[in-house]
């Protein structure tokens, strides 16, 4: 063969491990893309789901949702609600949480509130049950309380969780304090931008230092608290 044969063929060696290499990296890049659009969907999904289903503060006894993601992992988290006065902790509720992640994916239920997206960079779909009357001399709280029971759910290809839940609520009254409430939550981003939102001034501490910020709402000024606690009673088990 002549070296211009060789050269021929070497050439043509070189440009299909070119090709090759380029398709390579087309695939992977698409394949994130897919990727990406999968998770957000099932983000987006999941959020819908326990926005929809999730309401204790609306109802009583049990119930019934299925949550439906590609992949991912469902469980509970610990958290904590926190009543306060200059004393320091009056009352502790182990108000627990779910959590649904998947890569940079996450849909979190804590205390009431629905929130999107990672901690630093999450979005508020639903919020939690605190409200202050007109006359500005009482504060509401609804505490949702998540009791566990269970495994936590994952798997890829198409994972369905079931979750079963009873509702009971209980309700009591303080009088008068200075008392604030500290809602313990990964993302306090949006948490204390809608509770700003709603003239109720509020500022972010690791209370018990785990690692879990709580966003502390500070009414001001004495304050008449009537706490009602939403307690779900709730099973997770794979579908």
């Amino acid at each position: 063969m002549t070296e211009r044969g060789q050269s021929h063929v070497v050439g043509i060696v070189l440009l299909l491990g070119i090709t090759t290499v380029a398709l390579g990296g087309l695939t992977a890049v698409v394949g994130d893309v897919i990727g990406g659009q999968t998770g957000a969907a099932d983000e987006r999904r999941v959020a819908s789901t326990l926005d929809s289903e999730l309401r204790p503060v609306e109802g009583t006894g049990p119930n019934r949702a299925l949550v439906r993601f590609t992949e991912g992992r469902l469980g509970t988290v610990d958290r904590e609600i926190r009543v306060l006065n200059d004393s320091g902790v009056r009352r502790e509720i182990e108000a627990g949480g779910l959590v649904y992640t998947s890569g940079s994916n996450r849909v979190g239920f804590v205390a009431g509130s629905v929130v999107r997206g990672e901690p630093g960079n999450a979005g508020l779909v639903r919020g939690p049950p605190v409200a202050i009357t007109r006359d500005n001399d009482t504060l509401v709280v609804g505490a949702v309380a998540v009791g566990e029971r269970g495994a936590a759910v994952s798997g890829s290809g198409g994972v369905t969780a079931r979750l079963r839940t009873n509702v009971s609520h209980d309700r009591t009254r303080h009088p008068p304090d200075d008392y604030r409430v500290a809602i313990e939550t990964a993302t306090p981003g949006p948490l204390g931008r809608f509770l700003g939102e709603r003239g109720l001034s509020t500022t972010t501490t690791d209370i018990d230092g785990d690692g879990v910020p709580s966003v502390v709402v500070d009414p001001t000024g004495q304050q008449e608290l009537y706490l009602v606690v939403h307690s779900m009673d709730m099973e997770v088990a794979g579908g």
